[in-house]
């Protein structure tokens, strides 16, 4: 370890230990905390300034709301921790984007408080080691349709001897560039790993992949999986509409955590009512392209009705 950051580390290191209490202005937390004390302890602060985790608030039985990040617009990220999103998915397998550009996207996201989620582009030893290597609250991995490929996901993101993750925990940004000193032992247990279940292979194996011990969510993708079964994005096929049942079952009855993303023919709240712990309630670009269609819309119906 270099010798400045062992030398900041021991410091913080002597502050935890050392300062039981220090005389700290509440002035500026007034708006947000509520303690009325006049000095606040070390644990105080760490407490003030840590929000809850995802998997957290899922054992804490939260139903989550989140949207799913395409763009990769930095600014857009910012909004939507600013509207309230509980997550924001960065969406490396269907958006324009790589590390580097969910990399500012996760900058965003922190600047609000929000928990990120990677989707992976694959399931794939590199990807999934330079995306935990960003430091997300949470991976998802696209297309599991095997036990062995949630076996090996879960392997991808776990360090040797219990999986395959390679290590450069020192310097990089999930381990605060080395700060954490803790980082190796509670990155496991703060880490949502999520598997995405979109094709009838996987409908078929829901239940075993549920079952994999390290996975802790699993979720549908209607539209992949409408594919799979020859409807082309018919997802309101009532074939398909049964197949996701047969998956959600599977899954909750498996003891993990259901996600999913909302659709014309499941709304949010219908998600919510059926068991879904996580519930996105679509995508970015999708929300800018109907708030831009009904702006013209409006625009030009009242041309319209002036010539009239």
């Amino acid at each position: 370890m270099p010798p400045l950051t062992s030398r900041y580390i021991s410091v913080l290191s002597i502050l935890r230990k050392k300062s039981s209490t220090f005389s700290f202005p509440t002035t500026a937390f007034k708006s947000q905390n509520p303690m009325s004390m006049s000095t606040l302890s070390v644990s105080d602060v760490s407490t003030i300034s840590t929000p809850k985790t995802l998997k957290s608030r899922l054992h804490n039985g939260d139903t989550l709301y989140g949207l799913f990040l395409l763009s990769f617009s930095p600014t857009l990220a910012e909004i939507a921790g600013l509207a309230g999103y509980d997550y924001v998915v960065v969406d490396m397998e269907h958006g324009p984007g790589g590390i580097s550009n969910a990399l500012s996207c996760l900058h965003a996201l922190a600047a609000t408080r929000t928990p990120a989620i990677l989707r992976l582009p694959e399931n794939c030893p590199t990807w999934a080691k330079k995306a935990l290597d960003l430091g997300p609250q949470g991976i998802m991995f696209p297309m599991i349709q095997t036990l062995e490929a949630a076996k090996q996901a879960v392997s991808y993101c776990r360090f040797p001897p219990k999986g395959v993750r390679g290590s450069a925990n020192t310097v990089v940004r999930a381990s605060g560039y080395g700060f954490d000193e803790g980082y190796l032992s509670n990155y496991a247990e703060k880490l949502l790993i999520m598997c995405q279940v979109e094709s009838e292979e996987g409908v078929k194996n829901a239940e075993e992949i549920a079952a994999v011990d390290g996975v802790d969510c699993i979720h549908i993708g209607p539209r992949d999986l409408s594919f799979s079964m020859g409807y082309l994005g018919d997802m309101g096929n009532n074939n398909v509409r049964e197949t996701m049942r047969v998956a959600e079952k599977a899954v909750l009855s498996g003891g993990v955590y259901l996600a999913g993303i909302a659709s014309p023919f499941d709304r949010s709240d219908d998600l919510r009512r059926r068991g879904y712990h996580m519930v996105a309630g679509g995508v970015d670009v999708a929300l800018f392209r109907s708030a831009a269609v009904e702006d013209v819309k409006r625009f030009k119906m009242g041309l319209i009705s002036d010539d009239k």
